[in-house]
């Protein structure tokens, strides 16, 4: 006897249908299941044994020989207790089997045949619906998730006997529904506003134009001069997330078993803030069970480092990459991954060991070989890749105590959202979204400079010996600029401003 069940397997944070095709043959009673099976899927023998006992149904004493195919690509979780369950009771005759080809079916079972949830549901509901079958059966505490989902029938149940009254057409279960606009509209409030922060006018502008060019950022200031708050902030003035951002990011999430259950669909963008004695799988991501790392649950949103050099060297530079190419790529022996990791990086720093390098109030106490050792853990490449540098000093005691009610992070964002309208109608049919996204080709044709730009631009390169790679970034900043003041042109002084946020190249030159 032989039964056919729909589920699905994780790829990275896409999901592809897999085939649990379930025989019953005469013999000593064993249990074998095969496919790539890792240590999860192979336990579910026993859980399914005690689930379908303690849920009243008959464990056949046959030979059954569960098959996960396709039989190349590793299965891993415990989503495949419950289509496993059901086909051996459809290889059996207690369910039907008109309906198991129009529903994947997911969940793990508990030893009393109670569903618990499992990791991945969003993209599991994806892949159905590429499919087209008609609906998913999965947990209830699922539901929500799989629901963001239009245009899929969402199943969810709670034990196994009701999967089994529903497949067999004795018992309804009502399919899950959300409204996206309400969902999006209860997700996207943030608890932080750019109002709260006194003083740093210098500091806010620089944010605004990483913010309005997705540009990668690093503060530099003693200690308590508001760093980390302010980076808190940062989420507050980037554009809104589209409908397509939202289910990539809760993708990440949800295969990574960190999304929030009364959370179905992450509407604001992530913010990250890894310590700094993180590692660099840590980071990136991988393992032995590879997962995604904070970099790409950072996708969409904000990476903030703080204490940047006190990460260790080799979590840095594998950084370099990604930043690159906003992806990270895990090759094992089996197989592959990509996941994605489009960030906007922040990183925050001391200007030496102790702090108060140039501070007028604190003495500094550090050497120069101790400045220069704790400034060179940060390499020369990695520095490159991030397009303004910023001087953040203490706050004086009169922006402390000044009561007027600073400019809200609504305001910011309104000009980050017309910033980032011209970028997307400037690049309109490319790979490219935004300036800091721009290729040498897209340099040289939308970062024209005038001649007192030029002028400029050369006596600076020339001055401060500006890397080829810091000489692009200087241009994507400028462009940014100019399409904050709402010009066409790349001015004089669009580049003077970018080249002020290199604060690091002009103390080393």
């Amino acid at each position: 006897m032989l039964a056919k069940v729909l589920s699905s397997a994780l790829i990275g944070i896409d999901a592809i249908l897999v085939d649990v095709e379930v025989d019953l043959a005469p013999g000593l009673p064993a249990f074998a299941t095969v496919g790539l099976p890792d240590g999860a899927v192979k336990e579910s023998k026993d859980r399914v044994r005690a689930a379908l006992k303690n849920s009243g149904y008959d464990f056949p004493a046959r030979r059954i020989t569960a098959n996960l195919a396709p039989a190349d690509i590793k299965k891993e979780g415990a989503a495949y207790d419950l289509p496993i369950s059901i086909g051996i009771l459809a290889a059996t005759g207690v369910v039907k089997t008109a309906l198991l080809q129009e529903y994947s079916l997911l969940g793990e079972l508990s030893l009393d045949g109670g569903l618990k949830a499992i990791r991945g549901a969003l993209s599991m509901a994806v892949a159905a619906k590429r499919a087209g079958l008609k609906g998913i059966i999965l947990p209830a505490e699922n539901a929500p998730e799989a629901a963001v989902v239009e245009g899929l029938e969402i199943i969810g149940a709670t034990t196994l006997s009701q999967v089994v009254d529903f497949l067999s057409g004795r018992e309804g279960i009502d399919s899950c529904c959300v409204d996206l606009e309400e969902l999006f509209a209860s997700s996207c409030e943030y608890g932080e506003d750019f109002s709260e922060v006194k003083g740093q006018e210098h500091a806010k502008r620089a944010l605004e134009v990483a913010a309005a060019g997705s540009h990668n950022l690093l503060m530099i200031g003693p200690p308590g001069s508001g760093k980390t708050m302010i980076a808190r902030r940062i989420p507050t003035i980037l554009p809104r997330m589209s409908f397509e951002e939202a289910i990539e990011t809760t993708k990440i999430f949800s295969v990574s078993g960190m999304l929030d259950k009364e959370r179905a669909l992450l509407a604001v963008r992530p913010f990250r803030s890894p310590h700094h004695t993180i590692s660099d799988v840590g980071l990136i991501g991988g393992g032995t069970t590879p997962k995604p790392g904070e970099v790409s649950l950072a996708h969409n949103g904000v990476l903030f480092l703080d204490e940047l050099p006190e990460f260790k060297k080799n979590v840095l530079e594998v950084l370099r990459q990604p930043l690159e190419d906003g992806r990270v790529t895990i090759s094992r022996s089996l197989l592959s991954l990509t996941y994605p990791a489009r960030v906007m990086l922040v990183a925050a720093m001391n200007p030496c060991p102790c702090g108060y390098l140039a501070d007028p109030i604190h003495p500094c106490s550090c050497t120069p070989i101790s400045i220069h050792r704790y400034r060179s853990r940060i390499s020369g490449p990695l520095l490159d890749r991030i397009d303004i540098h910023i001087e953040v000093p203490a706050v004086k005691y009169r922006e402390l105590v000044d009561r007027s009610e600073a400019e809200s992070s609504a305001a910011i964002a309104r000009r980050v959202e017309h910033s980032r309208e011209l970028q997307l109608e400037r690049y309109k049919g490319t790979k490219i979204h935004c300036n800091s996204q721009m290729t040498p080709r897209f340099i040289k044709k939308h970062c024209e400079l005038d001649a007192a730009g030029n002028r400029m631009l050369e006596l600076v390169t020339d001055r401060l010996g500006f890397s080829a790679r810091t000489y692009n970034r200087i241009l994507k900043v400028a462009r940014t600029i100019a399409d904050l003041d709402g010009s066409d042109a790349i001015r004089e002084q669009h580049i003077a401003e970018a080249i002020q946020y290199r604060s690091l190249d002009r103390k080393t030159s």
